[in-house]
């Protein structure tokens, strides 16, 4: 039997989150740090799994460290994808609808240069956004 939480035996690293609040997307902008992936750009919450953490554990995990947004596993639809940045890999991309009040809680953790509310679209198209994020949030969205 599979529980809300089963990775399906898939190798994966890590999980994000795609979180709207009407038709805007939680979004930070990472560090400026020449060392990390992506530095300075537009990323959703989430990150890498820890040993012997689930799926929606570990972005819920993330979350929390990086929003301090806690959330009912219940409200996460999604799962895993392929990476189109990494053939051959996977990751899992869990959405949810987040309140207005859950959005104006947010504040980041000790990662992070900006947390704020983008609308879908401006992520989508943003040429500082993730490049590979902002198809699967289309994807996922069905835009």
């Amino acid at each position: 039997m599979t529980g809300p939480d089963d990775d399906g035996g898939l190798r994966w690293r890590g999980a994000k989150l795609v979180l709207t609040c009407g038709d805007s997307l939680l979004v930070m902008r990472r560090d400026d740090i020449p060392t990390i992936n992506w530095p300075g750009m537009w990323d959703l919450p989430g990150g890498a799994r820890e040993p012997g953490e689930g799926p929606r554990a570990c972005a819920l995990r993330e979350l929390h460290e990086e929003t301090g947004l806690r959330l009912d596993p219940a409200r996460l639809t999604g799962g895993p994808q392929p990476l189109p940045h990494k053939p051959g890999s996977v990751g899992f991309y869990f959405q949810a609808e987040i309140t207005a009040a859950e959005a104006r809680s947010a504040r980041l953790g000790d990662e992070g240069a900006e947390l704020r509310l983008m609308p879908v679209t401006e992520f989508i198209a943003h040429p500082q956004a993730v490049p590979h994020f902002r198809g699967i949030v289309a994807a996922m969205l069905g835009l």
